[in-house]
């Protein structure tokens, strides 16, 4: 809405007289007028509509135009050429034109809010009489029940003047006049004789059809009627635009639609025939009939099934990522030998940055399929994905018809982006939406709701990403086939860079390969010291900066020189260092341990510290724990306590002692039962004066026998280690059979132990107790002789 004073671009129209709730199309071809629409795509789309005066002025004045305009947002815009577009516009509001800022290279206005006028009651009531003339015109027509109750179901006056001009083929004169009419009851009063017209010629059609309903052929009786229709469009200075209908006509009968979209085509183009070109209705079914002809009925991309091709094209593309690549090649082969097999619906789950939606396009490449993708993150209302039925006001066809449009075939690979960031409020819920999408047994039948014919989607390979899969519906989850993509190793990493990331920003930054050399050591360092994540995003941006300053240095000289970029001038260009191993200068501590966690964007270590207070045997959590880690607490002390002796501990610690664990980074929720062995360690480290090994990582559901039990994200658990320079990392036994998914060069660079019992791994965790304090700022002091109970004496 606008507010009292408001900027916006501005376009004059020179015949048409555009009112408030109608969607129409205009032709634009003066300069101005393109610059206003360009203005407005790259803003929020709203602009003001005003008429000119006199529609005979080319190049018009603030002068030639009227005060009052209407604020209108672009539905759609298709660009013909220079200074020439077609654009789809919903007229919003009237606004009064209070001053014209700029007009070069287009029009810039300023306006003010537009109050209506007139007694509240007399409004309402000559509202109510137009409202009852339009509902006996409508309820004459086929297929106008849904505008019927939409006009049944508004309560405000100026909203249903204005929504029934919307339904008019009015004189621009008399267009003008309710443009600028404030009074309500005055405006609908300029509508009413337009309306009693229409009714008489709805009459005299209904008289004329039943002329004709006996034994007279169906062809005979609807050309006597277009005549007669004809005639009366001419007699009301009405023109029908029989041309366009008849090209229209020709090309869905060319078309290889389905038998359903081809009978709904040409109801429409009956109806068309009908109707006047400058009604609503009619551009409603002009814009619904040009949707069936856009879309790709029949045409389909012919695949390549070569499968040794197509794995030198995702290995070109792409480093690692073994999983994906595997599953895509044995689609391809399978494809080879049972050409009929539907496309696999396949969702890529891991942190950002590790290449999931760039593979969407690899993979199109490598088939031979053209390429879509549709961002879900945010999406809320099921029309997006749906589209919205002909009845709204605006409506559009959703997401998925829109790609397919967009794609030119029937067999894309089709990018679901983010599909773990849907949400879903009062409008719908997307993700139920998406059940039909991607249901193998339901997709060919995938109805739109604006479309209202099946679509055939079968032949469509979807591929959906997602972070964090837990927040995906189980329903459409069972629906993919879930394939995890894990965080690269440092090597991995290093071959990206230097294959990719490299020769890539130096092209976007007007570099030649041989002006910038980057070497190994320099790498490793950004790698090592100026990122820390899965994937390699904060990586090319670190690689763009060295560039940058590559860029500048290279621009300031006058001679040719080739700039050599090692780890000196990498520290010295990006600044000091922003990470170091977690690790690193680290020493044995008493009651800290180190544990392995999963978040969506990665593994990461999890130090747990215990501390010991004097006290009645209290417990203290902190850190934002979860329902299931604080149960994993409780679960470790019980089990400490229960083999206090074996570990050398002293049993009155639990009664006498007040113990308080804490996760850092508080600001994080976190919960699971994987760490449990490693807080079981950190507790028997305090209370047994035993320091905790500081190169030493472990992950492991506990269970009070003090059995170890198997967890998930081994795999970016190990990396997270490796990243931070353990050396060691415990493992249940019963996770054994991840160790296949770990890259053999992570394997040579650290130690994997598997532990079936927490016993087991406090060989590994713990050192010898200490009996004094040594720097340990744990160390717990033997406790002192418990106080005697005094004797109560009367």
């Amino acid at each position: 809405m606008s507010s009292d004073e408001s900027l916006y671009p501005s376009l004059a129209t020179r015949l048409d007289v555009i009112l408030p709730g109608v969607v129409t199309s205009i032709e634009i071809g003066r300069e101005r007028s393109a610059g206003a629409i360009e203005a407005a795509l790259k803003d929020s789309g709203e602009f003001v509509l005003i008429p000119q005066l006199d529609p005979e002025v080319d190049e018009p004045t603030p002068d030639d135009l009227a005060k009052v305009g209407v604020l209108a947002e672009i539905a759609k815009a298709d660009k013909q050429g220079p200074n020439r577009y077609t654009v789809v516009v919903r007229a919003i509001e009237r606004v009064n034109i209070t001053d014209f800022v700029d007009r070069d290279p287009y029009m810039v206005v300023r306006t003010s809010e537009f109050k209506d006028s007139g007694d509240d009651k007399a409004n309402l009531a000559k509202a109510e009489e137009v409202r009852d003339a339009i509902i006996s015109v409508l309820s004459g027509e086929d297929d106008n029940e849904g505008a019927v109750e939409s006009i049944q179901e508004l309560t405000d006056a100026a909203e249903i003047v204005d929504t029934v001009v919307a339904h008019l083929d009015l004189e621009r004169e008399l267009r003008m006049q309710l443009l600028a009419e404030a009074n309500v009851a005055k405006r609908a009063g300029l509508i009413l004789t337009p309306l009693m017209r229409m009714r008489d010629v709805l009459k005299l059609r209904t008289d004329l059809k039943g002329e004709f309903m006996d034994p007279q052929s169906r062809e005979h009786r609807e050309q006597v009627l277009r005549q007669r229709m004809k005639s009366i469009q001419e007699e009301l200075g009405e023109t029908s635009d029989e041309n366009e209908i008849s090209e229209m006509r020709a090309k869905v009968a060319e078309s290889k639609m389905s038998d359903e979209a081809r009978a709904a085509a040409k109801k429409q183009l009956r109806r068309m025939s009908e109707m006047s070109p400058g009604t609503a209705e009619y551009n409603v079914a002009h814009g619904y009939v040009q949707w069936l002809l856009e879309l790709p009925w029949g045409v389909f991309s012919e695949d390549t099934l070569d499968v040794p091709a197509a794995r030198a094209i995702l290995a070109a593309d792409h480093a690692g990522l073994e999983t994906v690549k595997k599953r895509i090649l044995e689609f391809i082969a399978v494809r080879k030998l049972a050409p009929n097999k539907q496309g696999p619906i396949i969702c890529l789950a891991g942190p950002p940055g590790v290449g999931k939606t760039s593979l969407g396009r690899s993979i199109a490449s490598a088939l031979g399929r053209e390429y879509v993708r549709i961002s879900l993150g945010g999406v809320r209302d099921d029309s997006e994905i749906r589209g919205h039925r002909r009845t709204y006001v605006g409506a559009l066809p959703g997401r998925i018809i829109n790609g397919l449009k967009r794609a030119g075939t029937m067999n894309p690979v089709f990018v679901l982006d983010e599909i773990d960031k849907m949400a879903s409020d009062t409008r719908g819920d997307p993700a139920s939406a998406m059940l039909e999408v991607l249901d193998p047994e339901q997709n060919d039948e995938f109805v739109d709701h604006y479309i209202e014919v099946p679509i055939d989607l079968s032949n469509v390979m979807f591929l959906a990403t997602a972070n964090n899969l837990d927040t995906i519906p189980g329903p459409l989850r069972d629906r993919m086939e879930i394939i995890n993509v894990p965080g690269y190793t440092e090597l991995e990493k290093m071959q990206i860079a230097r294959n990719y990331l490299v020769p890539r920003q130096k092209a976007e930054h007007g570099l030649k390969a041989d002006q910038v050399e980057l070497d190994d050591e320099a790498l490793a360092s950004l790698i090592d010291h100026y990122t820390r994540e899965a994937g390699v995003r904060n990586l090319e941006r670190e690689v763009a900066s060295l560039c940058r300053s590559a860029a500048v240095t290279i621009a300031s000289s006058k001679e040719p020189i080739t700039m050599k970029i090692d780890k000196e001038k990498v520290e010295e260009i990006l600044g000091p260092e922003k990470f170091d191993s977690e690790i690193a200068n680290a020493k044995p501590e008493i009651g800290v341990a180190t544990g392995l966690a999963w978040t969506p964007v990665g593994g990461d270590l999890l130090f747990i510290e215990v501390r010991a207070m004097p006290g009645k045997g209290n417990r203290r959590l902190t850190g934002q724990l979860g329902d299931v880690m604080t149960e994993s607490v409780q679960t470790a002390i019980s089990y400490i306590r229960s083999r206090a002796d074996e570990l050398g501990i002293d049993p009155e610690s639990f009664d006498r002692y007040d113990l308080h664990l804490h996760l850092p980074a508080g600001g994080i929720k976190k919960d699971g039962p994987s760490a449990g062995v490693a807080m079981a360690a950190a507790i028997a480290s305090l209370l047994s004066n035993r320091p905790v090994r500081h190169d030493v990582a472990c992950t492991g559901e506990l269970t009070l026998r003090g059995h170890v039990l198997a967890v998930g994200g081994i795999k970016t658990k190990v990396l997270a280690a490796q990243r931070a320079g353990i050396k060691l990392v415990l493992l249940p036994e019963r996770n054994r059979k991840d160790l296949e998914d770990i890259p053999e060069s992570v394997l040579e660079s650290m130690e994997i132990k598997f532990v079936s019992t927490a016993a087991e791994a406090f060989d590994y965790l713990l050192g010898d107790p200490v009996s004094e304090n040594d720097g340990y700022s744990a160390f717990l002091p033997p406790l002192p002789p418990a106080p005697k109970e005094t004797e109560m004496r009367s």
